[in-house]
């Protein structure tokens, strides 16, 4: 469904733009219909740029991003307005997508302006029920009501919802949980794990590892705006063989264990120790010497 090709993105930095920063370099990787593929990475390491430029916010550098075989990067007026009925974002602060100054359901009537205006009245409050009830929501409790009245839960799902009533296919979730307490996320993960159910893809941008192996089917693990591994999540999880993955998954906090207990981590990652013959199909592993450049390596059947 959603194919990234080699696509790079550059920044000009400094004074009149003179220098550039690398945000993303070289990513591949694809969505297929009714999975969830996690980008997992630290800050900094292109993620939340990856998902902009396949919302069509930014433009890659170089590179092609795909929907469908349609490149997102040629589209505009019409072609750009029906790839939005298809493909919706839903990003970190849920407050900051609400102007505190409307009640919170104005999103729904922003979505009705521009793809249902023939809509009757009657008619659109059903639909807009049915899309709250969906994601486990009361319509009679938070529609009508101000963003200061919901919980950062609440409003989140009601981004899910104002994107159910278009014809979607593709969800890009960034980092969408990291601003809900411990006891609205799981319901969050779940109401994407729902989604995965119908059939719809889920592209899951977080930098926690213990998210992304508890929803997701395929794990895309960045590091300095590059894939240094992809791959099945039991794979790239259970077998992690580039060093900087098993770094991450050695500093995911466990029950019983304390900080002083850890053995001190080693400083820098330079090496790629899996040789080429050791790679499973479909599983990538990428180097990078000490200067952070990075050199992709891949099995041949990938």
């Amino acid at each position: 469904m959603l194919r990234l090709t080699g696509v790079s993105k550059t920044y000009r930095t400094g004074a009149f733009g003179r220098g550039t920063t690398d945000a993303v370099r070289d990513v591949s990787f694809e969505v297929r219909p009714g999975e969830v593929t996690s980008l997992i990475g630290e800050s900094g390491s292109g993620k939340s740029t990856i998902g902009r430029m396949v919302l069509r916010l930014t433009r890659p550098t170089s590179g092609t991003v795909t929907f469908e075989g349609t490149d997102v990067a040629r589209l505009s007026g019409a072609g750009l307005k029906e790839y939005y009925r298809h493909v919706q974002g839903v990003f970190q602060d849920p407050f900051s997508t609400y102007n505190p100054i409307f009640r919170a359901d104005r999103v729904f009537a922003m979505i009705r302006q521009s793809y249902f205006p023939r809509v009757r009245d009657d008619e659109w409050r059903e639909r807009v029920a049915e899309a709250v009830a969906s994601v486990n929501l009361n319509p009679d409790l938070v529609l009508g009501k101000y963003p200061h009245q919901l919980s950062g839960g609440q409003l989140q799902r009601l981004l899910v919802a104002r994107a159910l009533l278009l014809d979607l296919r593709l969800l890009v979730a960034d980092e969408i949980i990291s601003m809900l307490d411990a006891s609205t996320r799981i319901d969050v993960l779940n109401l994407l794990a729902d989604l995965k159910e119908r059939g719809l893809a889920v592209l899951f941008v977080t930098h926690d590892l213990s998210l992304g192996n508890y929803l997701s089917d395929q794990t895309v693990i960045l590091r300095h705006g590059a894939v240094v591994e992809r791959g099945a999540t039991e794979k790239v999880f259970g077998d992690p063989r580039h060093p900087y993955t098993r770094t991450l998954l050695a500093s995911v906090p466990r029950l019983g264990t304390r900080w002083e207990d850890l053995p001190v981590p080693s400083s820098g990652i330079h090496e790629c120790a899996t040789p080429l013959d050791e790679v499973e199909e479909g599983h990538f592993v990428a180097c990078f010497d000490t200067d952070g450049v990075h050199h992709g390596r891949k099995s041949e059947s990938v």
